[in-house]
């Protein structure tokens, strides 16, 4: 339990803000089909996601606990300066010519999750937990919840949002995870 609460809280708040957000605004502003382009992050965040926890996990079966305690709590406090910076939209907008919400939303969410905060997030959470299905339905879950609202509510809820402290929470989460990763890791050497 504790691992897909940490997942969902952990990748919901990093979320705001993020260049996947912000694609998923685009997206519903361009399509206004909101269930097409929800589907398409859910596979395209699964995927991804999935990807990255094969990853963390395969990286967290040749180290120690303590080594990957250690790495995991350096990683996430390295998020969580990272979370300071805000993301803009970058190079993915082009994809949407001649697809339909669904297939855009899938293709270009792929590609702006590859090297997010929350695809480095999933990785080192599941290899710091040992179910990967708990954390990758943890860290989708979590990309649902901040991303559903902008596709149905769009604009109007994003103008209002306080990304600044949103952001901020996400660095204070981040690196009070990455500390009791690097507690573990340092003073109870499991």
């Amino acid at each position: 339990m504790e691992a897909l609460l940490v997942s969902i809280s952990t990748v919901a708040l990093a979320e705001m803000g993020d260049r996947t957000q912000l694609l998923t605004l685009v997206l519903a502003a361009h399509f206004r089909r909101p269930w097409p382009i929800l589907a398409g992050i859910l596979c395209a965040t699964v995927a991804n996601h999935a990807l990255a926890g094969i990853v963390g996990r395969s990286v967290a079966r040749a180290l120690t606990p303590r080594v990957v305690d250690i790495i995991v709590g350096v990683s996430l406090v390295a998020m969580g300066i990272w979370a300071l910076r805000p993301d803009a939209l970058d190079a993915v907008r082009g994809t949407e010519r001649q697809r339909g919400a669904f297939l855009t939303t899938l293709i270009a969410f792929f590609i702006a999750e590859m090297g997010d905060r929350t695809q480095i997030a999933t990785a080192a959470l599941a290899a710091a937990y040992p179910s990967l299905v708990t954390v990758v339905a943890g860290t989708t879950l979590g990309m649902l919840l901040a991303n559903a609202p902008v596709v149905f509510l769009g604009q109007a809820f994003a103008d209002r949002l306080p990304l600044r402290y949103l952001q901020r929470g996400a660095a204070v989460l981040f690196l009070v995870l990455g500390v009791v990763f690097l507690w573990r890791g340092y003073v109870l050497g499991r």
